[in-house]
């Protein structure tokens, strides 16, 4: 099989990172909110919708988790879901959207998917982009949270970036 994509190889070390944040992580305190901020649970389902709706509903038409688009958007209510459920929301998104990050390639960065016979003004790039983004700022928030729970001995930096996503030029 082809490397992946340089972008798709920064997600999935993205991805990595995310959970390494919330590794051990109880239920209590999963559910706890520190507000203004949601809790470290509502978070992971957050980054499941988003995942599961550009990398799943706009790109490929199929949203296998609708409960996770009503409960997790953008502005959204806040709740406190379990930790157990969410994470199995998000391996399961993870998990079908990983192929097709397989076949991900410029050409297909440079599309914009199409939604109700249009096509969205982002480009599969830029939404891949903002997904990576996104999850770096929830993990800094989930950790802040941590921080705020009294949890000690937390990841301090990014992990092994250069072993697992070094920079890579585009092909």
């Amino acid at each position: 099989m082809a490397e992946p994509h340089p972008l798709v190889r920064q997600l999935r070390f993205t991805r990595s990172e995310f959970v390494r944040g919330v590794k051990g992580v109880n239920e209590e305190d999963a559910r706890a909110r520190v507000e203004p901020m949601n809790c470290i649970s509502w978070n992971v389902g957050h980054l499941a919708w988003q995942e599961q709706r550009y990398f799943l509903t706009l790109a490929q038409g199929t949203t296998p988790l609708p409960d996770i688009e009503t409960r997790f958007a953008s502005g959204g209510p806040a709740s406190t879901p379990s930790m157990a459920e969410v994470l199995g929301a998000w391996r399961r998104i993870t998990t079908e959207v990983d192929p097709w990050l397989d076949t991900v390639t410029t050409e297909t960065l440079l599309a914009h998917p199409i939604r109700q016979g249009k096509p969205i003004s982002r480009s599969l790039g830029n939404l891949l982009q903002r997904v990576i983004y996104h999850y770096w700022y929830h993990t800094g928030e989930n950790l802040a949270i941590r921080q705020q729970l009294g949890h000690r001995r937390l990841p301090q930096f990014v992990g092994n970036i250069d072993e697992e996503a070094p920079y890579q030029p585009e092909r």
